[in-house]
């Protein structure tokens, strides 16, 4: 089983529509969805604002490189071009963090965090401890979140609080929401229903 926190972003178009496409095209793999914030440019001002959120999703079908390859699945969709550095985009899907389930034989499962420095792949993400248009989501539906930084393990409530409050600040909470739509579950058909008279 592989869990991923997943960092969605978009300051073009339908902004919102974007965002809802990522979650759409995951469907039952997503477990949580943050809510939507509006958030400064990171990196480079004179671009319109984005809207920003996180999912964590879950796949046993998917190890890190196969989430990479959807994210990018995603950003292709949505028309992304990948240009300037931190320049406008249609759709940002980013890995934060991947975590897996190991067990050792006769022992409890657990879960853990997948680290990876690889060339086109880097878990955790190395730059998630500086935006809080990722860590503001994410405590949102992760309270206690940890992401692993150069000193190892730490909460990422504790990152969020040594930011400049004006990075802090520049994270908004909007009004809009993003659908987590699960298929209906059928009953089966030779089941019944129950008789609320019959019960005591």
């Amino acid at each position: 089983m592989t869990r991923v926190v997943l960092s969605i972003g978009s300051n073009l178009g339908d902004r919102l529509a974007r965002l809802q496409s990522v979650v759409d095209g995951l469907q039952e793999a997503v477990v949580a969805v943050s809510p939507v914030y509006e958030t400064d440019p990171w990196g480079r001002v004179g671009q319109a604002p984005f809207l920003n959120a996180v999912l964590i999703a879950n796949d046993p079908a998917c190890d890190a490189p196969a989430w990479l390859s959807r994210a990018q699945e995603f950003e292709r969709a949505a028309g992304r071009v990948r240009g300037e550095r931190w320049g406008p985009r249609t759709l940002d899907v980013d890995l934060i963090a991947c975590y897996q389930t190991s067990s050792a034989p006769g022992g409890p499962s657990r879960e853990v965090e997948v680290i990876a420095r690889e060339p086109n792949l880097t878990l955790p993400h190395s730059l998630a401890h500086l935006r809080a248009f990722v860590m503001v989501p994410w405590l949102a539906i992760d309270p206690d979140a940890q992401l692993t930084v150069a000193e190892g393990p730490r909460p990422v409530a504790r990152l969020l609080a040594e930011l400049e409050p004006a990075d802090r600040d520049g994270v908004r909470l909007s009004r809009l929401t993003l659908n987590l739509k699960r298929k209906p579950v059928s009953a089966p058909a030779n089941s019944k229903q129950a008789d609320p008279e019959s019960e005591s």
